[in-house]
């Protein structure tokens, strides 16, 4: 099959355009450093490339190293029919400055190669325009004005796919970028005010830390707010079904099975997902509108005094919906010291599998009240949660610095700022309803498989709901020393044991619990649950602490050993965020009931 290229610089819009042309559903994000691998997809009878972002053809990063290895290995390809290179529009000289040097590299191998400007429509909503023909005539190469947001100049462009085109003209010599996008540029610096404008006030030495606080409450805020009356619907959804379910099937093991297992374990644990939808959504605008790049302008000061680089905050924040991406991101970071830091920290910063567990602990433990008739504190509190995530990665940050041996020649911290956009909704909900999938799709087995082999374990061999003298009882009687001094009984022992494979399997193991317990009753919701047996508000908050600094995700821990290279330092990682987490635990719980009590 027939290949072609699409390359552009980070901010371009490149996998969008994939996107649009593909059907799949890449994730775009609005900073360097996100796209570390090589994406295809059939488009007619040709397979697309999405080649990651990169700046220059003289590579840098550890990310642009990688791409430009198999840019070069794609040019020697004789199935290679296009090479497409994306520019923005918006910023047509830095854009060019990679272009050029494409060119000559296709011109080098005699391969054709296509300049589609993207964004066009921004320069078209702005009155401006870019002179397409007289840049084809300066070039000899065919130059289109499009926009994958707004599908605008797409039909145009897929033409120009299927034709055979010619190469550069042989000793492509590289014109001057500045040059040509003077001459046939918007004659305008209006984006360039408009960037300025905005950085004046977002990047504000005395305004832009705040704003950046305020934004963060705001978000965990609405994760409450918004995603309430969604998780009350899902949650009845799940009553109707257990109790139609239920009624078809003759009262026993099967019955107990159904409302124990699955609704009571799986059924608890898919209530939340409407809090990953949510999260993704969010911060999806945060990245598209251009300002997630800017936080690493904010942030560079103060993380240059724990050992860390404003790049480094990159990955903390896309940390946020999973650990795994996050690291692989980190190899943006030139610096070595750097990057290792950033990724041992990475594991402290709470992904969305933490978001079931802080959601069940917080409504249980803390009461539906708010402050000024605004701020909620169950809000509040998982801001708190996520802000000591923060706190606790800058604080092993700052230890690990004075360990690591630091970098003799390191790089000046230099990133660029995309345009300002507004952002496109049918991608972001595509995005976020596909976060929520692989949430489900990815925890569901895990959580399934295990499950059920709690409802084995805490049916049998009594078989009549009951716990007492279950096996699982045995089992959590012999791990109760270890938590009851956070005043936790054996229950909790076993949803901790069983959540280090996976966080967010504490809340099914409960679910199932409770389940077994009352498999001959309506479900209620496991909070109320949790309330009525007695959880002290200390003990809960203990837990949340305790979540919040312990390393439970198998899939990290590979990722850490495949990017540091090392067998060792998982482990120790592992073994130091587990003790580091219990600890603290029980800290939290001693001071917060004298507090509490």
């Amino acid at each position: 099959m027939k290949k072609i290229l699409l390359v552009g610089k980070p901010n371009s819009g490149k996998s969008l355009l994939f996107n649009r042309l593909t059907g799949l559903d890449q994730k775009v994000a609005n900073f360097p450093g996100v796209t570390v691998s090589v994406k295809t997809g059939d488009w007619k009878n040709y397979q697309l490339v999405d080649f990651p972002g990169v700046y220059s053809l003289s590579p840098v990063t550890t990310d642009e190293n990688i791409s430009l290895r198999e840019f070069h290995n794609y040019l020697q390809d004789t199935e290679l029919h296009l090479v497409v290179c994306v520019l923005d529009s918006t910023q047509m000289e830095r854009s060019l400055t990679l272009a050029l040097q494409v060119a000559q590299e296709c011109s080098k191998k005699q391969k054709p190669i296509l300049f589609a400007f993207n964004m066009y429509d921004d320069v078209l909503g702005n009155h401006l325009k870019i002179d397409f023909s007289g840049l084809e005539k300066s070039l000899g190469i065919p130059c289109l004005p499009v926009s994958a947001r707004s599908s605008f100049g797409l039909p145009e462009l897929e033409t120009y796919l299927e034709k055979t085109l010619s190469a550069p003209p042989p000793n492509f010599v590289i014109p001057v970028a500045k040059d040509l996008a003077k001459k046939f540029g918007p004659q305008s610096d209006f984006f360039i005010k408009r960037i300025h404008r905005w950085d004046s006030f977002l990047l504000s030495s005395w305004l832009g830390g705040p704003l950046f606080i305020l934004m963060m409450l705001v978000l965990f805020q609405s994760l409450f707010t918004w995603a309430t009356p969604l998780m009350d619907l899902t949650e009845r959804g799940i009553q109707i079904l257990d109790q139609f379910v239920i009624s078809f099937l003759p009262t026993g093991i099967l019955a107990d099975f159904m409302s124990g297992a699955i609704f009571g374990g799986i059924g608890t644990f898919v209530v939340f997902v409407p809090q990953i939808f949510i999260l993704t959504f969010i911060m999806g605008v945060l990245e598209d509108s251009g300002y997630l790049a800017r936080i690493a302008i904010v942030c560079h000061r103060p993380l240059r005094f724990i050992g860390l680089s404003g790049k480094s905050f990159i990955p903390y924040l896309s940390g946020h919906a999973c650990a795994i991406p996050a690291i692989y991101s980190a190899r943006m970071i030139e610096s070595p010291t750097k990057r290792l830091i950033t990724i041992l920290t990475i594991p402290l910063i709470s992904c969305s599998a933490r978001l079931p567990v802080y959601s069940l602990l917080i409504v249980a433990c803390i009461p539906d009240i708010k402050w000024f008739g605004i701020i909620g504190v169950r809000g509040f509190t998982f801001f708190v949660l996520f802000f000591l995530g923060y706190i606790s990665a800058f604080a092993v940050s700052a230890l690990l610095a004075r360990f690591i041996k630091k970098d003799k020649n390191e790089m000046p911290f230099v990133i660029e700022m995309p345009t300002y956009r507004r952002p496109f909704l049918k991608p972001l909900l595509l995005r976020s309803i596909k976060s929520s999938w692989d949430f489900l799709s990815s925890a569901g087995p895990v959580i399934f498989i295990t499950t059920l082999c709690v409802w084995i374990l805490g049916y049998f061999p009594n078989a009549n709901g009951s716990l007492q003298g279950s096996w699982l009882e045995s089992m959590g009687r012999w791990l109760e020393p270890i938590v009851q001094p956070m005043g936790l009984d054996w229950k909790f022992a076993v949803a901790i044991l069983t959540s280090f494979i996976a966080r967010e399997v504490f809340v099914g193991t409960l679910g199932t619990f409770y389940g077994i317990e009352s498999a001959d009753e309506n479900v209620s919701t496991l909070a109320q649950r949790l309330q009525q047996s007695q959880l002290q508000p200390a003990s809960g908050l203990a837990l949340l602490v305790f979540y919040v600094i312990a390393l439970q995700c198998v899939s990290t821990l590979a990722v850490i050993k495949k990017e540091t290279g090392s067998r060792k330092i998982p482990v120790l990682v592992f073994i130091g965020y587990t003790a580091l987490a219990y600890t603290m635990a029980l800290i939290s719980y001693r001071v917060l009931s004298f507090f509490l009590t």
